[in-house]
């Protein structure tokens, strides 16, 4: 017996930010005939790409006001080639306004989300300086020409949150820390290493930030000290390529007078902290009821990352994973959000996406990866992007960016200092 396929349906969605994800997520629910709105709560486009020298009065460690995490020297740890979106390639300009580099800074990556913006005409569908403040009926705050406070509530088909997960820092639990009589800051609140200079630092993390942030801080510190979780093929101790940086394993306390002790026994007498521990998904607009919670960083429970099953259509969610290559997997899940809006694409029974995020749970389980490890999709990403493109009936990513990306991994490792600027891969860009 033949099912009657479902009518082809126009929705009207509400999309939340205008940083990458937005943007390409926008363009998307358009181009499948979708009317769209997109709410953005800064007065430009860019999300975690627009840099400001502001930060927070407490340095970031508990409220956070200022949106963006860029230090001023940000560089992108992917080549740009790779980074660009699958049909708007992020090549070089020949302008001299512009960063030609193959790892270019931070301003580069910004000015080609605004050249994307332009291309297709997305600015028309952004409403600037809006702040959704609560969700499912959307109540929007925004201000008058008198700079009063307004709010309205609009109705909609659906929303996609896409507002990124850089903004509120997750800070490391130490014991004694609330005796600490030293300075304490998080790397959302890093701009320059000036603050820094002649200071003892003792430096949280061992994501690319901890080492960019660190290598910046040692050209004008005392010394640097890196407290790491895990090192990969790195030796504890003495950095060879300094004469005033250590690698040391995870602090066991600090106390009052500013000693550090490391859990190998060693310690030092450090003037600040500076936590690169990562940040926490946040979503205070978002009122389900309790059925989309964040718990230890878990946001769920989702249906591939993206829908939460009881809830889905209507609720999505782009951007929440991490360790891959962001705007590429943005645009594969907005495509696959926008399809499954207009009844193009069918998504599996609640009941069968609730028992696929079980399996999902109970595998990450087993294999003992922690619950805030949930959406690092590192191991998985090319399968995950190739199911994802399979869901939307387009290709997946390109052999030579896949090459691409594993080969810049690679020289990392080895080479964490000038791997952005030294590099055999002209035959992949071409």
């Amino acid at each position: 017996m033949s099912t009657t396929p479902e009518p082809i349906i126009s929705r009207h969605v509400a999309v939340i930010g205008a940083g990458a994800a937005g943007l390409v997520t926008a363009r998307e629910l358009r181009r499948e005939g979708h009317t769209v709105v997109v709410f953005e709560r800064g007065d430009q486009v860019g999300g975690s790409w627009v840099y400001t020298s502001k930060v927070d009065s407490d340095h970031g460690l508990t409220r956070t006001t200022v949106h963006s995490s860029l230090y001023h020297s940000l560089r992108t740890n992917l080549p740009r080639e790779s980074m660009g979106f699958m049909d708007y390639p992020f090549l070089a300009k020949e302008d001299p306004d512009r960063d030609p580099r193959w790892y270019p800074g931070h301003r580069e990556v910004l000015m080609y989300l605004q050249d994307f913006t332009r291309e297709f005409e997305i600015g028309e569908l952004i409403r600037f300086e809006t702040e959704v403040v609560h969700r499912p009926r959307l109540r929007l705050r925004g201000q008058d020409e008198n700079e009063m406070v307004l709010e309205e509530e609009e109705i909609f088909d659906a929303v996609v949150v896409c507002i990124g997960h850089y903004t509120h820092p997750q800070v490391a639990c130490i014991p004694g820390i609330n005796k600490w009589r030293g300075k304490q800051m998080h790397c959302h609140s890093y701009r320059v290493p000036e603050p820094f200079q002649d200071q003892v630092v003792v430096v949280i993390g061992s994501s690319e930030s901890a080492f960019d942030i660190s290598q910046e801080v040692a050209t004008v510190a005392k010394e640097v000290h890196i407290a790491a979780r895990t090192v990969l093929d790195g030796v504890f101790g003495k950095q060879l390529a300094y004469d005033n940086m250590w690698l040391h394993p995870m602090i066991d306390s600090v106390n009052e007078d500013c000693y550090v002790y490391f859990q190998d026994g060693s310690f030092v007498i450090a003037d600040i902290i500076l936590h690169c521990t990562g940040y926490k998904y946040h979503f205070p607009f978002l009122e389900t009821n309790g059925v989309v919670t964040v718990d230890d960083n878990r946001v769920g429970p989702l249906y591939k990352h993206v829908f939460p099953p009881t809830l889905a259509p209507w609720l999505s969610f782009v951007g929440l994973t991490y360790k891959t290559i962001p705007f590429p997997t943005f645009e594969l899940q907005s495509k696959w959000i926008a399809g499954v809006l207009s009844n193009r694409f069918t998504l599996p029974s609640q009941e069968e996406m609730i028992e696929d995020v079980e399996t999902f749970y109970s595998s990450l389980e087993a294999s003992g990866t922690p619950k805030r490890y949930t959406h690092c999709v590192a191991n998985n990403q090319v399968g995950y992007n190739t199911w994802l493109a399979d869901q939307c009936g387009c290709p997946a990513f390109e052999e030579w960016r896949k090459q691409m990306c594993y080969d810049t991994f690679k020289r990392r490792l080895t080479q964490p200092q000038s791997y952005r600027d030294e590099w055999e891969d002209q035959h992949l860009v071409l």
